[in-house]
């Protein structure tokens, strides 16, 4: 069996979802590259009786490591050390070494302010220097030092590693962690982890759920994989995580999905839509015109390395007249169909291929809500068309879920995908 761990997400900030956690995903990441289960993640606030429980209810289910983020500054809410230490069953001691580090990297911010109270900013810097007797400090990045605490005196429970809680100073601290003796041998049990993703769009996850089904009753040792499937965004992300020894569990049940689901399975190595359409565009140019969307889509056709070689540039259009005289669609085409249709859909796509020279235009109108809609063009209606090059051309419409930026997501997706399938039929 491999090693445990949990993660203990402090800080009534992001409880309270003021503050989104960036850290325990990426943690939870490390971990996996270590070969390392991870069994818990919790987050809990400021508060010492929440912390303790949140430890006590990872010794009891025996993790052989604990890590915290959060709760190491200056200020009367920061007990993370505190706690950690009451629960190893360590002092509290003051770190001189320490403290004067701590000092060093301060002076200069204090400095910049005159009339700071000296006497305050002294008192933090000792509170931050107070740590667990017997725990390994890691330099601090900012002005939180961070902190590897072995088990109590008797070995029983976990190992704990206090980090802080910015990501900037938790990230690089990580590496000083990995070094120390007391986190590595806490994962003497590691293992080995392969982790694989399968990508689909445009299929429900019911169908997943059948194949899996199918994948039992063929024989297949789903009991050796860690299948995770969820939706997002519109598309079915399927994760399987296994140990080596189960690599021919993993390709019989990538067969049996290819078999099962060939139009609509795109990513057999976890390639996101976004990473193929850049990787598609290489001699090929691109330019949108986008009413309600609001250019989402020219952010995400722009966001990658190199995007300036394909990418020609946007038009983001909401009202009729700006359509008109800056995506060229003609006016008595608003007037017979509407905004909202399949021929302005279309003309968008034109106009921001004409406009911008691009070898591929793309055209979105929609109603993406809160109101607006009717019976004929409900709120969640969108018309999508991918223009050339030559006389190349798809148009769709989408009836998508949700609120406004939900239907936004949800088209941007729907065309990136449209945009996917055209570069692929030319380079065949």
């Amino acid at each position: 069996m491999s090693a445990r761990a949990g993660i203990v997400v402090t800080g009534t900030e992001v409880l309270s979802g003021r503050v989104n956690d960036r850290n325990g995903p990426w943690l939870a990441e490390r971990l996996r590259e270590l070969g390392v289960d991870l069994a818990y993640t919790t987050i809990v606030g400021d508060r010492p009786e929440d912390m303790h429980a949140a430890l006590s209810f990872m010794a009891r289910h025996e993790l052989d490591l604990v890590l915290s983020s959060g709760g190491l500054g200056p200020t009367a809410d920061d007990l993370t050390a505190e706690v950690v230490g009451r629960f190893q069953g360590r002092e509290m001691v003051l770190d001189e070494a320490l403290e004067r580090r701590i000092a060093e990297i301060v002076e200069p911010l204090a400095r910049r302010w005159a009339n700071l109270d000296r006497r305050a900013i002294e008192e933090g810097t000792r509170k931050q220097a107070t740590i667990p007797l017997g725990a390994t400090v890691l330099a601090p990045v900012g002005t939180a030092p961070g902190l590897v605490v072995p088990p109590a005196e008797d070995g029983a429970g976990p190992t704990i590693v206090v980090l802080p809680g910015p990501p900037r100073e938790l990230q690089p601290m990580w590496e000083q962690a990995l070094q120390t003796e007391a986190l590595r041998a806490a994962i003497k049990r590691a293992t080995t982890y392969r982790q694989q993703m399968l990508r689909l769009f445009g299929i429900p996850e019911s169908e997943i759920a059948e194949t899996l089904r199918v994948a039992a009753r063929d024989g297949v040792a789903l009991e050796r994989l860690e299948i995770t499937t969820c939706l997002k965004g519109g598309e079915i992300e399927v994760v399987t995580r296994y140990e080596p020894p189960a690599e021919d569990a993993y390709q019989k049940l990538v067969e049996l999905v290819r078999e099962r689901h060939a139009d609509t399975l795109y990513s057999l190595d976890g390639t996101s839509v976004d990473e193929q359409v850049a990787t598609l565009l290489s001699g090929h140019t691109i330019a949108t015109a986008e009413s309600c969307t609001g250019g989402l889509l020219a952010a995400r056709l722009s966001a990658r390395a190199g995007a300036s070689a394909y990418f020609k540039g946007a038009i983001v259009a909401y009202s009729d007249e700006v359509k008109v005289a800056q995506a060229g669609v003609p006016s008595e085409l608003i007037s017979a169909h509407g905004a909202v249709s399949e021929q302005v859909a279309e003309a968008l796509a034109d106009g921001a291929r004409s406009r911008t020279k691009a070898d591929i235009g793309v055209g979105i109108t929609g109603i993406a809500g809160p109101s607006g809609g009717t019976e004929e063009k409900p709120v969640g209606l969108v018309w999508l068309s991918v223009a050339g090059p030559g006389e190349a051309r798809v148009t769709r419409s989408v009836n998508l879920p949700g609120g406004r930026a939900d239907v936004r997501e949800r088209a941007t997706t729907v065309a990136m995908h449209m945009i996917r399938r055209t570069l692929s039929e030319l380079a065949r």
